[in-house]
This record gives C-alpha cells, sequence and structure tokens, in this order.
C-alpha cells in the first residue's frame, strides 16, 4: 500500500483558489467583448505596465529584437527549432488522407485539413520562455496553418528579444507584444485592431489557462493546461541529488507547480527529501522552488513497480521522469501522463527546451484522456462520402430508409426513398419504409 511521506494542500483548498482565478477570468473577458482594444489597453497597462497605439510589432522591431542576439544564441535557437520542426514533420508524414471502396460503388475518405488561422501565447512575463514559440508557432507551420499569430508579454518593460526572435524564425505572421487573459483574450474574440483567430494554443498561468477554457467553444484550444507538473518515479539505482534536482527543476516554475516523488525505497525518499533542503538553499530560484514544494510537493513510498504504475497512472502528471532499473516497464503499463523521460541521461528541461517533442502537455489530471499538443491539433480530420452507381445508392437507401423508420425520421426516410424510386426502380410511396 502506498505510503505518503509528504501531502501538499488538499483539493478543497485548490478549488478554493480556483474558484478566484475563474471568478477574475469570467470579468475580464466580458470586458474585452464589449469594449474591444479599450479594455485590452487597460489591462495591458494595469498588469503589465505597458502602453503603446499599437501592440503588433513592426518589422524595424522585429530585426532589432534579432540584432540583439548573439551568433551563438541565434544559432541556438535555431537547433532546438530544427529538433522540434524534424519531429513535427515526422508526426505530420505519419497523418495520411485516406479514400476506399467500402462496398462496390461507394467511396468513403477522409482529408486531415489545417486551421486557418491560430493564436499562439508565449508566456514570458517571469520568464521569457523562448521554447515556447517552437512548440506551438514551429507545429502549427508544419501542420499547414495560413495565419500564425503570437502574443507574448513584455519582459522588463520591453518586448523579449529571445522571444521576438523565437516566433519570427518559427514562422509567425504576425507578433504582438501582449500579455495575460488580454492577449488570449483579443485573439479569440477580436477587437478593432487584433482580427480573431480559429484556435488558441500555448501554455501560460493560471489565469491563461483559465481564459482559454473559458474561451473554448467560441475557438478551438490545445488542451486545458495549468501549473507545470513533475511526476518523479525513481528506484535505488539513481541517487538522491539526481532526483531532487530533476523536482526541483520543474518546481521553480511556479509557486503553485506540482512535484512529486513516487519510489520503492524509503531511504531514497528520506535522503531526497534532505537533499531537497540542502538544494532549496543554494538554487537562485529556490524561493519560488520551494513555496511549490511546500504546498504542492508529494512523497509517495510504494512497494513494488506494478503499484508504482497505479499511483502513476492515478496522479497522471503531465511530466513524468523514469529513473529505475527498467524504465520500459513504464513505457510498456503506464497509459496517463502527458510526456515520458525514459532514463536518467534524459530530462523534463530537454523535452521542454531543445529534444525536439512538444512541451505543451495536459495538466490537471487532462493526461487521462488527452495528449500533448502536436501537429494534429491543427488538423480536421474531415470525411467525405460519394455513391458511384445507381446499383449502390439503392442498396444503401433500402437499409438507410428501414433504419430512419425505426428512429421516427421519416423525413429522414425520405431521403433514402427517393433515390430508391430513382435509381433502384422500386416504386415506393411517399415517407414509407422500403420493404
Amino acid at each position: 500500500m502506498a505510503k505518503y511521506l509528504k501531502r501538499g494542500k488538499d483539493a478543497a483548498q485548490r478549488a478554493e483558489d480556483d474558484s478566484k482565478v475563474r471568478a477574475t477570468v469570467e470579468t475580464i473577458l466580458a470586458d474585452i467583448e464589449k469594449r474591444g482594444d479599450g479594455a485590452v489597453r487597460e489591462l495591458s497597462v494595469k498588469f503589465d505596465q505597458w502602453d503603446r497605439k499599437d501592440y503588433r510589432l513592426t518589422d524595424t522591431e522585429i530585426k532589432d529584437c534579432l540584432s540583439q542576439l548573439s551568433a551563438r544564441e541565434l544559432d541556438d535557437i535555431k537547433f532546438a527549432q530544427a529538433q522540434v520542426r524534424n519531429f513535427a514533420q515526422h508526426q505530420r508524414a505519419a497523418l495520411k488522407d485516406i479514400e476506399v471502396e467500402t462496398l462496390p460503388g461507394v467511396v468513403l475518405g477522409h482529408k486531415n485539413i489545417p486551421v486557418n488561422s491560430v493564436g499562439s501565447y508565449v508566456p514570458g512575463g517571469k520568464y521569457p520562455m523562448v521554447a515556447s514559440a517552437h512548440m506551438s508557432v514551429i507545429t502549427a507551420k508544419v501542420a499547414g496553418v495560413n495565419r500564425i499569430v503570437t502574443c507574448a508579454p513584455p519582459f522588463k518593460g520591453k518586448p523579449a528579444a529571445a522571444i521576438v526572435a523565437a516566433q519570427h524564425l518559427g514562422g509567425a505572421d504576425i507578433i504582438y507584444c501582449l500579455g495575460g487573459i488580454q492577449a488570449v483574450g483579443a485573439m479569440a474574440i477580436g477587437t478593432e485592431s487584433i482580427a480573431a483567430v480559429d484556435m488558441l494554443v500555448g501554455p501560460g498561468n493560471a489565469f491563461v489557462a483559465e481564459a482559454k477554457r473559458q474561451l473554448f467553444g467560441r475557438v478551438g484550444i490545445d488542451l486545458f493546461a495549468g501549473p507545470t507538473e513533475t511526476l518523479v518515479i525513481a528506484d535505488d539505482s539513481v541517487d538522491a541529488e539526481m532526483c531532487a534536482t530533476d523536482l526541483l527543476g520543474q518546481a521553480e516554475h511556479g509557486p503553485n507547480s506540482p512535484a512529486i516523488f513516487l519510489t520503492n525505497s524509503e531511504k531514497l525518499a528520506r535522503e531526497t527529501m534532505s537533499e531537497i533542503e540542502r538544494l532549496l538553499k543554494i538554487l537562485p530560484t529556490g524561493a519560488i522552488a520551494a513555496k511549490a514544494w511546500e504546498d504542492y510537493g508529494e512523497v509517495i513510498v510504494c512497494d513494488s513497480e506494478d503499484e508504482m504504475v497505479k499511483e502513476a497512472d492515478a496522479i497522471a502528471s503531465e511530466h513524468v521522469q523514469v529513473m529505475t532499473r527498467d524504465p520500459d516497464y513504464f513505457l510498456n503499463n503506464m497509459t496517463n501522463y502527458g510526456a515520458l523521460f525514459l532514463g536518467p541521461r534524459t530530462n523534463v528541461a530537454y523535452g521542454d527546451k531543445v529534444i525536439g517533442t512538444n512541451h505543451t502537455l495536459p495538466t490537471k489530471k487532462a493526461a487521462r484522456y488527452t495528449g500533448g499538443l502536436w501537429v494534429g491539433k491543427f488538423l480536421k480530420t474531415c470525411t467525405y462520402q460519394r455513391v458511384l452507381t445507381d446499383e449502390a445508392s439503392a442498396k444503401v437507401g433500402e437499409y438507410c430508409s428501414r433504419l430512419c423508420v425505426l428512429e421516427g425520421f421519416v423525413g429522414h426516410a425520405e431521403q433514402a426513398n427517393i433515390r430508391v424510386r430513382r435509381y433502384g426502380g422500386r416504386n415506393i410511396p411517399y415517407a414509407s419504409a422500403a420493404e
């Protein structure tokens, strides 16, 4: 039976925090819908101390941002983008349009059609999240999206040069320096100066995530994303320093980022807890990570790998770092996770920044029913049908007519009957089932 050495905030406390965010977002989105650019400007000044006539960056401003980066920095961005693009291209190649003749004269098919426009949010108020631009912009580009709009907040009072460079090099068509609820709200709802998009993607803080949730339906979204989560699964084949480092490496995202340690070694669990306390004293982002660990950190000791799998699937974490003697056991048996990082040679930071898999992943147990952002999220798989012969239309029509009448839909039945009469030579009375 799983034993908890440390627990985080309980569900009731988390629900109370969520309800406050929900009410704030609802009010702000209603204001954006009512007042458009005026509301967006007021919100930008209030939350980011950022005001300008037009939040869209000019070509000159974009070039200036690129010029602020060193050759090494630009090369590093290009390397990361090449990895993301390469994997996305392989994913796109795996998605095929199909057309099959399922019965003589009956042809069915589907096409994978890109959405027309996407709004990509790139977080950057606390940390300039350069990698988030790669993950959404490049993936949308590979999918074939026609218009890619990006928004990122100002960083230290001006556009974040590295984010702008990543957006531009990734293929963004329009770049805005705009953050928070006002950014995703403007892209989804549309204002006098910002044309609405068909889909919102990209991570963000709790307010951005809640805004996307409330806007879903008006536009598509990639997934419901909350604060970054990490789950480290380990046995005594690794040491406490490695485990503690991987937990705190994600806890630094924010004070509400869950970091959970799951192991079958109580000795390793206690050593890792001690190592976390040591590292928090020297980690430059220790204040944020310490708050996350205090409120949301958990340590769970299991009796076996099978029990570890069950606990991990119940947690359904965004990131799952597996450092055991047989990490493939978890690959083969786990079903609920955003992304797996198998073995000590890889880690969540690789996936976040450079290795090529997408870092926009499901949180808050959404991994039970969805994976993360990928090329397929930008594609609509749309079906079509054609009937090539009179005989095929009449044959399908007879079955269709009887099934429609079984449900009481006589108008539907007549759609079939008229074709049975014309193409099959059957004299079926109006609105009567085919015999």
